[in-house]
């Protein structure tokens, strides 16, 4: 039987919050396991999600979800992609719009790979969105690129709306839906 609690390994509470936004809507109680996730930088979200699932795993020996997400920009060949925390980091919001200056071809997308891992077995989930890179930040909710990205169908980036509403455009709402199907169902 599965649990009505589920441990979210993550050190940003603004991933925690929108995940436990909408287990609440499932009947689900998450709580958060505080502690910075070690990543390593592949190629794709899903392998870095699946190595973080194993290591924490492995140190907590009980059912765990992780999250890992990336912004993928077209003008930029779909750079930061999978190291989309560590530009976070080190260009900032500031610097990709540097680098997109003068640049017309705003399309890009975030994706999220959701891992559950239990004692049998590792589960990614994915979810993406389209959207478009803003000419300048707008907003102050939100994280990471959430100032700078309009998801198609709204005219507002991610930090102009309240979590319900990003949760409904989301990424993350997407592939939580998904670990929702197999969990629950």
């Amino acid at each position: 039987m599965k649990k009505e609690e589920i441990k979210v390994v993550t050190s940003n509470n603004g991933k925690f919050n929108e995940l436990a936004l909408m287990a609440e809507k499932y009947g689900l109680k998450l709580k958060i396991v505080a502690v910075p996730k070690f990543e390593i930088q592949a190629d794709k979200i899903e392998d870095v999600v699946r190595y973080s699932a194993s290591l924490f795993f492995s140190l907590f020996k009980e059912p765990l979800l992780l999250d890992d997400s990336g912004l993928f920009i077209e003008s930029l060949k779909g750079f930061p992609g999978p190291y989309t925390n560590f530009v976070k980091r080190t260009l900032d919001i500031y610097g990709i719009l540097k680098l997109m200056t003068g640049e017309s071809n705003r399309k890009a997308h975030f994706e999220t790979a959701l891992a559950y891992i239990d004692e049998n077995e590792i589960k990614v989930f994915k979810g993406t969105v389209d959207g478009r890179i803003a000419y300048e930040p707008k907003g102050e909710r939100g994280f990471g690129f959430d100032p700078i990205f309009i998801p198609n169908g709204s005219e507002k980036t991610f930090a102009e709306m309240s979590i319900e509403e990003k949760n409904t455009y989301s990424h993350r709402g997407k592939a939580f839906k998904e670990f929702i199907k197999f969990y629950l169902y």
